[in-house]
């Protein structure tokens, strides 16, 4: 898998050093992914808060290293949620739909196997939301300049984040579809059905399976999402609120 070209980004992160203008730019298609630790309020409960920055510090590290091997650009986290894009700063075509698709089942993978010393017999989830369509990046602030996303594009993959369930990649419409036809003989997709999203109404939306055995014969999060993907699970009502809450905050944070 290739590695990202890195001058896009470096030239952002060179002019915010610099005090420089970063002129808002919009793309025709990008993938955003939106990830956050299922019942990471209970986990914290049972840590001192050293333990909280250690974990986040284990979990990001994880991931940062895992989206080295992508092309795919990390907007920032807030808390235990994470938000990434692919198809910007550096255009890609229509590749950040499998690159977004690769990350999320790396993300998996990574979860699966991860392990917290202080709690050793917690296990730590990941629900994941993916959507794709356009989108408008530019930097804001003064003191504290930010790269930031904006559209309805991001609020959608929030969307989907929340209203996913634990252990599991949720795909919007848009996304299912562009991985679907661009990439149907390596991942493996299943509909959810239609789904009540907050302020979207109903949406039929995906779940990411796996990648399929004949493109890729060792796929780990295959058996785990095939083994639940009939589950009735309910998302607790707390969990939808506070991955809200973390979207508002990342809205706040921008319009600041």
């Amino acid at each position: 898998m290739s590695r990202l070209p890195k001058t896009d980004s470096r030239q952002v992160a060179d002019r915010l050093k610099l005090g420089q203008t970063v002129e808002p730019e919009g793309f025709d298609s990008v993938t955003v992914f939106f990830s956050d630790v299922v019942k990471f309020t209970q986990l914290a409960a049972k840590c001192s808060a050293f333990q909280v920055v250690s974990l986040l510090n284990d979990l990001y590290n994880g991931f940062d290293s895992i989206i080295e091997d992508h092309c795919v650009y990390k907007v920032e986290s807030i808390g235990d949620g994470y938000l990434c894009v692919s198809g910007l700063p550096t255009r890609n075509g229509f590749a950040h739909a499998k690159e977004i698709a690769e990350l999320s089942l790396s993300f998996m993978e990574f979860v699966n196997k991860f392990r917290f010393a202080p709690l050793p017999r917690e296990r730590v989830q990941l629900r994941i939301g993916v959507n794709t369509g356009p989108c408008v990046a530019g930097v804001v602030g003064l003191s504290m300049p930010r790269y930031c996303l904006f559209g309805d594009t991001v609020n959608t993959a929030s969307r989907m984040e929340s209203n996913g369930k634990a252990g599991y990649i949720h795909l919007s419409k848009d996304a299912h579809d562009l991985v679907a036809f661009k990439y149907n003989q390596d991942y493996e997709t299943r509909s959810r059905g239609e789904v009540i999203i907050k302020g979207k109404g109903v949406m039929e939306t995906f779940w990411l399976i796996g990648r399929k055995q004949s493109s890729f014969p060792e796929s780990p999060v295959n058996q785990h999402i095939q083994d639940r993907s009939d589950s009735s699970e309910q998302i607790p009502d707390e969990d939808v609120e506070k991955n809200e809450a973390l979207y508002r905050e990342y809205i706040r944070s921008n319009a600041a």
